[in-house]
């Protein structure tokens, strides 16, 4: 009766974590159907053309996400250019350089910075980095950098560098974290067989990280969701403004930050659903990004992962 009973409980067990687990995929339809729908006026009026239009008119009830795709993209690569060569810089020590002593303290200071809240990120953008991109970086790269069309405009300290700048501090954290598990989930033997064939440190360190190339790039795809739907903090710094502008000095516009901005001034369905609209193109964008990346980060793991 005794053994019974113990088939019974496990069978529970693991029939309820099932249930919580289903729950998770039915909340993640539930919320793309109900994203659907609330944007099913956008989405028969404007059709495709929503996706390349940059007109952007509540007066009229003409809309366009153009400007608000630009604007997450161009942050969102512009925050990864300058975040990965740092994250992955920090993985490298982490994993094969610091010391023990060292590499405690370091590994939890980087995952604090992650622990912070966006806001926290876009109040010390505005009284700090804005005033100094306004001040010190915008005017130098004007005066010295103003062939590329890159660096043309006035120097608002608001806009697109700053809005990638606090977006290369946020996603800083999550990769140099994946990075770093990435790295370490490569057996030791393969460094210790390097080092007896003669291969200096630095020579063992790189065939480490052509090993976790792939590992590496789900933690960079990572670092990429995150930026692309991060809200507050580049809602606060990036000048809000929906016109397209190569220039990193003029400010722009996300999609999220026109969502979190215009979502409450909504006054008429149309325009409502057009920002449901934007709200799934962000839905589906993030998910398309963290699907691969996790994919990624999970072969790689697997691949050297002891038996």
């Amino acid at each position: 009766m005794k053994q019974q009973t113990y088939h019974i409980g496990d069978r529970v067990f693991k029939t309820t974590t099932m249930v919580f687990a289903l729950f998770i995929l039915v909340l993640v339809f539930l919320m793309g159907y109900e994203m659907v729908h609330g944007s099913e006026l956008s989405l028969k009026q404007f059709g495709w053309k929503f996706l390349y239009t940059g007109t952007w008119d509540p007066v009229a009830d003409e809309y366009g996400a153009r400007p608000f795709i630009f604007g997450t993209l161009v942050s969102s690569f512009l925050a990864l250019i300058l975040a990965l060569p740092l994250s992955i810089g920090v993985a490298i020590f982490l994993s094969e350089l610091a010391p023990r002593w060292l590499e405690r303290p370091i590994s939890f200071l980087v995952e604090l910075l992650a622990a912070i809240p966006s806001i926290v990120y876009g109040l010390w953008g505005i009284f700090v980095l804005v005033p100094w991109l306004r001040i010190t970086v915008e005017p130098f790269l004007l005066a010295h950098a103003d062939f590329l069309p890159f660096f043309r405009g006035v120097p608002y300290g608001y806009g697109m560098l700053a809005a990638g700048i606090i977006l290369a501090i946020m996603i800083l954290p999550i990769i140099s974290s994946i990075s770093r598990d990435i790295l370490r989930a490569i057996p030791t033997s393969q460094r210790e067989a390097a080092l007896a064939l003669g291969a200096t440190k630095w020579e063992s360190t790189m065939i480490v990280l052509a090993d976790g190339k792939s590992g590496l790039l789900g933690a960079t795809l990572l670092g990429l969701g995150r930026a692309v739907g991060e809200t507050m903090a580049v809602t606060m710094v990036i000048g809000n403004r929906p016109e397209i502008s190569f220039s990193l000095l003029d400010p722009g516009y996300s999609m999220a930050s026109v969502i979190a901005n215009e979502f409450a001034e909504a006054t008429s369905s149309m325009y409502t659903s057009a920002l449901i609209e934007i709200a799934l193109i962000l839905f589906v964008l993030t998910i398309i990004l963290n699907g691969i990346a996790r994919l990624i980060v999970w072969s790689i793991t697997r691949k050297f992962k002891t038996p």
